[in-house]
């Protein structure tokens, strides 16, 4: 069973950047597609996008499209979210996501593995 940790949230001016990585534990961490949601208060949670297992193929929301990338170590255990030109309607718990799955994630189906989530505030 692999249990993910998030890391690197904080407090961030509009227009500047923030990584954010999500550590990962057990051995099967490789098998899984990662990913990222979001929450923003009082909103519902939000898909923001995947990386495929072998860490080639990335699938983003368009809403980051061109301003996030995600990237994965396995050798790490680690997949990261780079974010850049954050707005303020950035604002938002992130969470860290695994599924043994790439496709549908934005189509509100049940994933396997949830991280506990990381805080970021965008500044205007």
């Amino acid at each position: 069973q692999v249990q993910l940790v998030e890391s690197g949230g904080g407090l961030v001016q509009a227009g500047g950047s923030l990584r954010l990585s999500c550590a990962a534990s057990g051995r099967s961490f490789s098998n899984y597609a990662m990913g990222w949601f979001r929450q923003a208060p009082g909103l519902e949670r939000e898909f923001v996008g995947n990386i495929d297992w072998r860490g080639t193929n990335t699938y983003y929301a368009d809403s980051v499209k061109g301003r996030f990338s995600i990237s994965r170590d396995n050798a790490e255990n680690t997949v990261y979210l780079q974010m850049n030109s954050l707005k303020s309607e950035d604002t938002a718990v992130y969470y860290c996501v695994a599924d043994r799955v790439r496709t549908g994630w934005d189509r509100g189906r049940a994933m396997d593995l949830w991280g506990k989530g990381t805080l970021v505030t965008v500044s205007s």
